[in-house]
This record gives C-alpha cells, structure tokens and sequence, in this order.
C-alpha cells in the first residue's frame, strides 16, 4: 500500500502552478481524498475560513503552497501586501492544524529568506546569519516566521510540520503575467513575443551578473511529496539542483530557444536582487532520497513549448 492510500490531504494553491503539479503527483500515488480550498471559497488570511475549511475536509495532511508571490517588480510594488498575505496565512493556517489535531504540515519557503550575503551554496544552518536582500526581505521575513512558528510548535506541543526551502520554480503553468511573473517566465513570454513580433532590441533588468538556481516544477513536485512521506522534523531542508546560472546566460539560452534573433540590452537601473542564490541540496538527499532529475535546457523546452501551445503555437 502506498503511503497516501486512505489519506485526507489539503493542498491550499492546489490549483496554482507548484500545486497543481503536487496534486497530480498525489494522485499518480494513490491519495484518492485531496481537498484544494479555492480563494472564492476560503479565503485563507480569515480564521474563520480556515476553520471551516478543516472541517469540511479533516485532513490528516497540509500541503500548504498558497502564496502571495512575484518577482523584483511586485516585491518593489507590494512589499506589505506580499508580508502580511504570507505571514497570516501561514501562522494561522498551522495553528488551526495543531488545534484540529492534524497529523502532519508541510510547509513551503522561499531562498529570498536567506542572508543577502550568505556563503554559497546556502546552507540550512546559515539562515539567521544576515538580513535579507532588501528588496525581498518582507516576503522572505514573512515565509521565515514559519520556520520559528514550526520549530516552536513541535518543541512545545510535539506538533509535527517541516519547512521545505525551494529554488526559483519553472515549468509548464506558470505565471505569464509580466506584472507579477518569476524571472524564467517573464523572460520566455518576452523573447517568444519578441521573435513573433520581429522586435529588433529585448530590454532586460539589472546587469545580468546576478546568478539564481532553478528548477523543474515536476521535479520540486516530487520533493514535497517524499519529504511529506518520509521526513520528520521541523529543520529547514533545501530543495533544488545545487547548480546556479548567471542570468546573462540564462537570457543567452532563453533567445535560443525561442529562436529571438535581434539584440539584448540591459537596464543597469533596475535592481538585480539578490546577489547569488544557490544552495547545498545534501540534507534533501540524505533525509528523504531526492535528487533533482530534469536537465535544465529540457525543462527550458518544454517551458516554452507549453507557453507557445498556451497563446495559440
């Protein structure tokens, strides 16, 4: 029997891009009972929602991936709205859990959490050695607080919750939206549109000389779901490839793809971000078995192929 058979679980962001891939990977295990709790329905900054919807569902399992999210621009433009959304949610939605006697949370952070100046790669234990990069620091202070919420929890009621730490997210059903995407989608819609539209110059942000690590959306997946299985403890654990791309390269291997011909330019105003991101990906391996198995210009294709088929080829 698989660990997920007879299992009542609640994915919040179910039907997002990281959830709805979580989703498929539950049902492709056999959890026949996944609740996801849609905005119009619950909204999960309000206690009462909440409640209600431990209720309806009584799940043994939280998955909890709902998030207010964007890249440098939406940081810039909502930084009290990204922490408020996120720090509510998540104190909240894992206190209800330890009051309805919920057998395990599983909760999602962010690398923005971590010191601007930070060793590379990231190690878990580094975490509280610096601020933040300060163009991130509100949503990544507010992801943070679970971490405390979560090790406090399980010190004083035994509560059962783990802190998962993944890298930049990309793949099929992301966000498209300019105002609000990650630096991978944000680039693909620009280059596709550039090449369909034969636009003769693509402005980037920054300098290009940041560097971040992503990875595969299926890949992160499929993290969650065995550390849901098989890991224990509220110590944070990264979840990525333990390799970083300069964003210049990035850029270069996105017009390739995208078969963009023209030119790039780069607006050294707008911020880069954080300096580097990369993180030591050992603790995920040895704790519950992952390693990150997508090549990253494959998961690169069938990003964009997913994107093209989406506005019509």
């Amino acid at each position: 029997m698989s660990f997920w058979t007879g299992k009542k679980v609640v994915v919040t962001g179910g039907a997002g891009f990281l959830g709805s891939h979580v989703v498929e990977e539950l049902k492709e295990k056999n959890c026949k009972s996944v609740f996801i709790p849609r905005s119009k329905d619950y909204d999960l900054t309000d206690e009462r929602n909440i409640k209600a919807m431990y209720e309806n569902a009584e799940p043994d399992i939280v998955i909890h991936l709902a998030a207010a999210v964007g890249g440098i621009g939406a940081n810039e433009r909502y930084p009290g709205t990204f922490f408020y959304k996120n720090a509510i949610m998540g104190i909240q939605l894992m206190e209800m859990a330890r009051q309805y006697g919920i057998k395990k949370f599983v909760t999602i952070g962010t690398t923005c959490s971590y010191p601007k100046d930070a060793s590379i790669p990231f190690k878990e234990e580094d975490l509280w050695k610096g601020y933040p990069a300060e163009v991130t620091a509100p949503y990544g202070l507010a992801k943070k607080m679970l971490f405390v919420q979560s090790q406090a929890y399980e010190k004083e009621f035994g509560f059962n919750s783990i802190n998962l730490i993944p890298v930049n997210l990309y793949g099929p059903r992301d966000n498209f939206n300019p105002d609000t995407s990650h630096v991978i989608p944000a680039l693909v819609k620009r280059f596709v549109d550039a090449e369909r539209e034969g636009t003769k110059e693509v402005v980037c942000w920054g300098t290009g000389e940041a560097s971040r690590e992503f990875i595969y959306v299926k890949d992160c997946a499929e993290a969650i779901i065995l550390a849901a299985e098989r890991y224990n403890s509220s110590e944070p654990v990264n979840i990525g490839t333990g390799k970083e791309i300069k964003i210049k390269e990035l850029v270069r291997i996105i017009a390739a793809l995208t078969g963009y011909k023209g030119s790039i330019a780069w607006d050294t105003s707008k911020p880069d971000g954080q300096p580097r991101r990369c993180v030591d990906t050992s603790k995920a391996r040895e704790r519950f078995g992952f390693v990150a198995g997508t090549e990253f210009e494959e998961g690169l294709g069938n990003t964009i192929k997913w994107y093209k088929d989406s506005i019509g080829g």
